[in-house]
């Protein structure tokens, strides 16, 4: 199976590290188009990347092509989304968990570490506590769960787990926040469990390629 996967070259982000990895897990065939913003506004309203073509069918917004995705190729290699109706709901329920509760404040803390590289100036401590706060009170939640289960969802790794990788990359590497992680017994198990596999292992070190090459150049996108 071939797609076509469109994103700024230039400048590449989070959303598409971790449709790199989705598509690891079955050795699609890819390939990935440079868009200017003038031709991704075409594709996409607001200008954003990534955008998947597939065949005349096109797509945006990273967790609607993952889902899309999932679902397509449920019974071809990993299967993200759960065998039963149950599982499925406790799959949606977790990726509703992580984009509603656990990336708004991981997104703030990660755009003010960005801001903070690319102007010099020392991030704001008061917000930074602020945000620190929020995400420990979903971390002490995710804790709990993971007490009780190997992944979110259950004893399966899924779209759920998949999902938390690159912010949480970001927050354990290059933000040095590692030790919130670390203070959660079943949230450490669970992050060297997803973070530890060969195919996310290969997309992080290909992004970690452009990302140093971006900081030398102060062009970073989040």
């Amino acid at each position: 199976m071939l797609m076509a996967l469109r994103e700024n070259t230039n400048s590449p982000n989070i959303s598409s590290c971790r449709f790199f990895f989705f598509l690891s897990l079955w050795n699609f065939r890819h390939s990935i188009c440079e868009i200017s913003l003038l031709v991704g506004s075409c594709l996409q309203p607001f200008g954003l990347m990534p955008v998947v073509e597939d065949g005349d069918y096109v797509l945006y917004e990273s967790r609607a092509i993952l889902r899309y995705y999932a679902e397509k190729y449920k019974n071809q290699g990993t299967n993200l989304l759960g065998k039963t109706m149950e599982e499925r709901g406790l799959v949606e329920q977790w990726l509703e968990v992580e984009g509603h509760n656990y990336t708004p404040p991981i997104y703030n803390l990660i755009k003010m570490y960005f801001a903070s590289v690319l102007s010099g100036e020392a991030m704001d401590p008061k917000a930074i506590k602020e945000n620190e706060k929020k995400l420990g009170k979903v971390l002490d939640i995710y804790e709990k769960r993971l007490s009780e289960t190997k992944y979110l969802a259950g004893d399966f790794f899924s779209l759920a787990d998949l999902n938390h990788l690159q912010f949480t990359s970001y927050l354990v590497n290059e933000m040095e926040r590692g030790f919130m992680v670390r203070e959660r017994k079943n949230v450490s198990r669970w992050w060297d469990d997803i973070s530890s596999r060969p195919s996310w292992k290969k997309v992080l070190h290909s992004y970690k390629n452009a990302y140093d090459g971006l900081k030398e150049m102060n062009v970073i996108a989040p």
